[in-house]
């Protein structure tokens, strides 16, 4: 009887804890990335993270990618050419809000 609860539970247990920690465990909320993205990032990132100008394309990225970038650019740090104005847009962005962004960009399509 043990052996066909653990023959169960085990398999049960593995796939709980691989699902926990993937990335589509901790994604955030595409839609209210999109939101956030159009009221703030669009203007110079153009529609869906395709890049414009000067501002590089940012959508297509892993989603840990992202939220290094976008970490690091509210803690203060100069990555490039942009960073005055990354480091002033990301300053007032929580952690769901960033995961939200990144979630949104990895798949955008324009």
């Amino acid at each position: 009887m043990i052996k066909i609860i653990n023959a169960i539970v085990i398999p049960i247990w593995i796939i709980l804890f691989i699902w926990i920690f993937t990335e589509t465990a901790f994604a955030g909320d595409k839609n209210a990335g999109e939101a956030r993205y159009n009221v703030n990032c669009k203007n110079c990132h153009g529609p869906a993270g395709k890049g414009a100008a000067s501002y590089p394309k940012i959508s297509g990225n892993e989603v840990s990618y992202t939220i290094d970038k976008l970490k690091r650019y509210r803690a203060g740090e100069e990555i490039g050419p942009n960073s005055a104005l990354m480091i002033m847009m990301a300053k007032s962005l929580s952690d769901k809000e960033i995961e939200n962004l990144a979630t949104y960009l990895k798949d955008a399509k324009y």
